[in-house]
């Protein structure tokens, strides 16, 4: 059985853990590790399903899986095969149907980049809001673009305080050709 792990979660099998192959054997997948900081909680220990075979995730893409009432982001980046909620951190978009460009994926929503690797926010959505540090952002309007107008009221002042959290990220881990994800019990 092959089996390479990312996250956490588990021991590594030296020279396994970033893909390596035996020799004569194929490359095994990389799977890309996951910064402890980023872990989602509760997935340290949590069983592992399978959600999709290695094959149906191309090099450079992203794939949603759900699993339950749970959407995931499944992206195939330079650092290997991760796993994050396919939700913006903003206001919950599917990040599955905007465009990957090596770790870095746009929210289809408001204009968003961010980091699938680091976690961290690259571009702040146009609706401007809060960082993961609570430091404030203006709204802004993309090139070539109206000025986006400034809501009233009540509005106004949910933008204002809408944090944009970091993204985090499921271990993964691939098993017989299938890719696997730490799922946490509810």
């Amino acid at each position: 059985m092959s089996d390479t792990q990312g996250g956490s979660s588990g021991p590594q099998v030296p020279g396994r853990e970033r893909g390596a192959a035996e020799p004569g054997l194929p490359q095994a997948p990389l799977v890309a590790l996951t910064p402890p900081s980023l872990a989602v909680p509760g997935s340290a220990g949590a069983p592992f399903v399978a959600v999709l075979p290695v094959a149906d995730l191309p090099a450079g893409g992203m794939v949603r899986v759900s699993h339950g009432d749970l959407d995931l982001l499944l992206a195939s980046v330079p650092a290997g095969i991760l796993a994050v909620d396919d939700r913006c951190p903003h206001m919950a978009a599917p990040l599955s149907l905007g465009r990957l460009e090596g770790c870095i994926v746009d929210c289809p929503l408001h204009n968003g980049r961010f980091d699938l690797c680091s976690g961290e926010t690259v571009r702040m959505p146009t609706t401007g809001g809060l960082d993961a540090n609570g430091a404030p952002h203006l709204p802004w309007s993309p090139p070539g673009s109206p000025p986006k107008p400034e809501p009233a009221g009540l509005k106004a002042e949910a933008r204002r305080l809408t944090r944009v959290r970091r993204l985090r990220h499921y271990p993964v881990r691939v098993v017989d050709g299938m890719i696997e994800i730490a799922i946490p019990l509810p």
